[in-house]
């Protein structure tokens, strides 16, 4: 099993329900090939850097998962089907990079569990 990283940017015209929606399903393809997902993170709406099919905004998702290589081309394959993805990307994770991902997810954790230490403490 190898380690992979793909961000895709779905188009700004989605509600939340719908935006949710399309990522349960790329997650669903996934899961379905026997892979595992480590990390999700939904950046929501950001600026494109330049236009993309006349839009200027998109919606932002990460995902890190654990799977076969055979999984990769079903996910790229449901990415280009689905209108709703204007662009994707993924690539594996060499050790190194791995062991980034890993170091940046526990800081994230520890951040979070700090901000709600401060937020129980201010209740």
């Amino acid at each position: 099993m190898n380690h992979y990283e793909t961000v895709f940017i779905l188009t700004p015209v989605l509600s939340d329900a719908q935006m949710k929606e399309a990522v349960e399903k790329f997650e669903g393809v996934i899961k379905d090939a026997a892979g595992t997902i480590v990390n999700e993170e939904i950046w929501g709406l950001r600026k494109l850097a330049y236009p993309i099919q006349k839009k200027s905004t998109g919606f932002y998702t990460l995902l890190e998962f654990d799977a076969d290589p055979t999984v990769v081309k079903k996910l790229e394959t449901q990415f280009r089907r689905d209108e709703r993805v204007i662009r994707f990307l993924t690539f594996r994770l060499d050790k190194y990079a791995h062991l980034y991902a890993e170091k940046r997810r526990s800081l994230k954790g520890a951040k979070q569990t700090a901000k709600e230490a401060e937020q129980n403490k201010e209740d």
